[in-house]
């Protein structure tokens, strides 16, 4: 099951500042995507390669994400990434993705739950557009 959130052990780690989100300077940031049968969710603390994909074109821990540095709009803080976008990978049963801190010992952020199964192929990559950064659509809001 894979169940769209925030994970619990990001919550926490805000508070510690184990994150950088700044672009450019920040840490790096992976998205790795996921089958139906993946176990992904709150309590979802780290990148696991169990469940993820393993189709031609794709390679193990997803890619690289670019990050917008965090601002702040009235109350609330917020940040996202630019679209990503996975090339040459050949599949058809996509259904999540789990961002993850690659420069901090792969710490989960956020896992995302497709809604239906997304497909992917040669001519048609598979582009993940993240909601404007703003502080009622950003993927990450800190109201």
């Amino acid at each position: 099951m894979i169940a769209q959130t925030l994970t619990t052990s990001f919550k926490t780690q805000i508070l510690t500042a184990t994150h950088n989100f700044t672009a450019s300077t920040g840490d790096t940031f992976k998205m790795a995507l996921y089958l139906s049968t993946a176990s992904l969710g709150e309590s979802t603390t780290v990148y696991t390669a169990t469940g993820e994909i393993t189709d031609t074109g794709y390679s193990a821990g997803g890619i690289a994400l670019t990050a917008v540095t965090p601002t702040s709009s009235g109350t609330t803080a917020f940040t996202s990434f630019s679209a990503a976008t996975f090339t040459g990978v050949v599949s058809t049963v996509i259904a999540g993705a789990l961002i993850y801190n690659y420069s901090k010992s792969n710490k989960s952020v956020a896992v995302l739950d497709f809604g239906s199964m997304k497909t992917s192929s040669v001519a048609t990559p598979l582009v993940i557009t993240f909601p404007t950064a703003s502080a009622t659509t950003a993927i990450i809001r800190l109201p």
